[in-house]
């Protein structure tokens, strides 16, 4: 049996990270970055295919856990009948090389402890040899090399083609396990201090989380999802995944399953204005350069999705040998989805940028020259399907939120020449590709009948991106189109008050079998709609409600099943943190605020 999905914690160095389960056993791990091939798979497999379980030897030992302070570093404290131990996992910032630390410490009486390290390269497929060097265990399979070093007061043996520990802590001691991993053609790196590390480490966290401005009264939910948000960053680029993992199922047994180890274009704009309005300029910049960079080259060869440093080739290939998460199949590395038509990437991306050029960032010469590009491009274009922002794997459709969205790309470069005349760039065309925009959408994507914006252009199908519809400013709060169309997709779109992002009944239009849960974003983008058609009450009701479906250490999948009452999908997630960053600051900033 799998653990929960939300019985697992994250842990990372800002290059890749790690899941590690209330049983102590590390079942996630890619090293060394998000996007390598994993070493610990049994998240989408078995044990067999990779894991690094740390906890006391008594059965009846129960765990209680928790983040040390605002820090990545996770302290998982073991009661037994004979004493209690704290178990402190994480992994250290690092310039090159990942380390993964886990310090024990005794808290009261003697207890007895077991390790269990099952190396699997290559996503639990190869066996590395293992040998004893160096007062350690050194395991070596083609490219990798990982070496783990043990306490020198415990037995350490091979058994099962696993390193096998046992030792005992008594109250008031401590010792630890270092895992590091090197190119298997290099030497031995450098050996760290594993105490030092965890003092350098939670200072740095605690230094990080103080930077945040806010200040209001959800400031707990907000400091973790920006700490999630950081952590999801690949430091080397600025560059931010959607997700550490790949493969957690949408439905428990089904095929929706997907590798989201990547970075998004469509998460830009409201990355940025999370970052932005947190106090973050560092990130935030950090992450308009890696846009910057990712879109540059011709605009009709703009993708949805880039590699950590905007890499463009993300093929998708499944993996037989792994049973997937709960049997869900089949487990997925790439995403084929690199290949498809999205044009509401294009408003998204310059959003990004007049976004950040109103928050003040430092202004990058060639970065109005990309835009410019990008909306002459969307000129020819934004007549033509696609595949949309929920990346639906059936025919191409006319989706409004992509016309809306092409909208916004407009929209936002007439208001920069407005304020910038000498960019360069015809205002007066682009105000008139806008207006147009705007009178076929409202033409062609609203259905006066049902009184609701709809999925496609004469589709009777809702979709919850229509929600955005009042946030990129299109239409206001108070236009009865817009209030109309928030209370039909409460009424037809909802499971338990919480929003799908549309139907999967009958013919879905992704052109998959099964179901999914609701889509957390989705949830907090209701809130922002009931917020800006004027119903504040009924906004934080929602994000309250939100904010309890996050798991014990404070993070959240990609969709949750009120049937079940379970997260599902990639985890954590960092579409859902940003949506949570985004309600909690409209509450915050909007009238009438904390």
């Amino acid at each position: 049996m799998h653990p929960r999905i939300e019985d697992y914690a994250l842990i990372g160095d800002l290059q890749t990270a790690a899941l590690v389960g209330r049983d102590g056993s590390i079942d996630w791990l890619c090293l060394p970055r998000f996007d390598s091939a994993a070493c610990f798979a049994a998240l989408v497999g078995g044990r067999d295919n990779g894991h690094w379980t740390l906890a006391p030897r008594s059965p009846k030992s129960r765990s209680t856990r928790g983040y040390r302070g605002d820090s990545l570093i996770l302290d998982t404290v073991w009661e037994t009948p004979e004493g209690s131990v704290k178990v402190t996992d994480f992994m250290p910032q690092r310039e090159r090389l990942p380390d993964v630390v886990r310090v024990v410490t005794g808290l009261r009486g003697r207890v007895e402890m077991h390790g269990v390290l099952r190396l699997r390269f290559d996503y639990g497929r190869v066996v590395p040899w293992v040998r004893a060097s160096e007062g350690s265990r050194v395991a070596i399979a083609g490219p990798d090399s990982v070496w783990l070093r043990t306490p020198a007061d415990g037995v350490t043996y091979g058994k099962d083609f696993s390193t096998r520990s046992e030792f005992t802590v008594a109250a008031g001691e401590r010792t630890a396990f270092v895992l590091s991993w090197h190119p298997s053609h290099e030497p031995r790196p450098e050996q760290i201090d594993p105490f030092a590390a965890l003092a350098d480490t939670t200072e740095d966290w605690h230094a990080w989380s103080a930077r945040c401005r806010y200040h209001g009264r959800y400031r707990a939910a907000v400091i973790r999802s920006l700490i999630t948000l950081k952590a999801l960053t690949y430091a080397p680029t600025g560059g931010i995944v959607a997700a550490p993992t790949t493969s957690l199922p949408e439905e428990p047994g089904g095929v929706r399953n997907w590798d989201y180890r990547y970075c998004w274009l469509r998460d830009a704009t409201l990355t940025l204005n999370s970052l932005l309005t947190a106090g973050y300029l560092e990130e935030a910049d950090a992450w308009r350069d890696w846009l910057l960079r990712a879109v540059a080259g011709a605009p009709d060869d703009l993708q949805i999705m880039y590699g950590l440093a905007g890499e463009r080739r993300l093929p998708e290939t499944e993996l037989p040998w792994l049973s997937g998460y709960e049997g869900s199949l089949p487990v997925r590395i790439g995403n084929a989805a690199v290949g498809q038509r999205q044009l509401d990437v294009y408003g998204e991306v310059i959003d990004s940028f007049h976004a950040a050029l109103t928050a003040g960032l430092p202004v990058k010469p060639h970065a109005w020259s990309i835009q410019r590009a990008l909306v002459e491009y969307l000129e020819s274009t934004w007549r033509d399907p696609d595949e949309g922002i929920w990346e639906i794997r059936g025919p191409r459709q006319h989706f409004v939120h992509s016309k809306v969205m092409a909208w916004v790309a407009a929209d936002r470069a007439v208001k920069v020449l407005k304020a910038h005349p000498r960019s360069g760039g015809d205002v007066d065309r682009w105000r008139a590709m806008r207006d147009e925009v705007h009178r076929e959408v409202c033409a062609r994507g609203y259905d006066t009948e049902r009184g609701t914006f709809t999925q496609s252009y004469g589709s009777t199908e809702l979709d919850a991106a229509t929600l955005l519809i009042p946030r990129v400013g299109f239409l206001p709060g108070n236009d009865p189109r817009v209030i109309s169309t928030v209370d039909t997709l409460r009424r037809e779109l909802t499971h338990d008050g919480l929003m799908r992002r549309y139907s999967t009944e009958g013919t879905p239009v992704d052109g998959l079998p099964g179901d999914e849960g609701t889509f957390l974003v989705c949830s907090f983008w209701l809130a922002d709609a009931l917020l800006l058609t004027g119903r504040r009450h009924q906004a934080r009701t929602l994000f309250e409600r939100l904010l309890t479906l996050r798991n014990d250490v404070g993070l959240l999948a990609e969709e949750y099943d009120p049937a079940s009452g379970r997260q599902l999908g990639n985890f954590p997630q960092a579409f859902s943190h940003i949506g949570l960053l985004g309600t909690a600051f409209a509450l915050h900033h909007g009238a009438g605020a904390d």
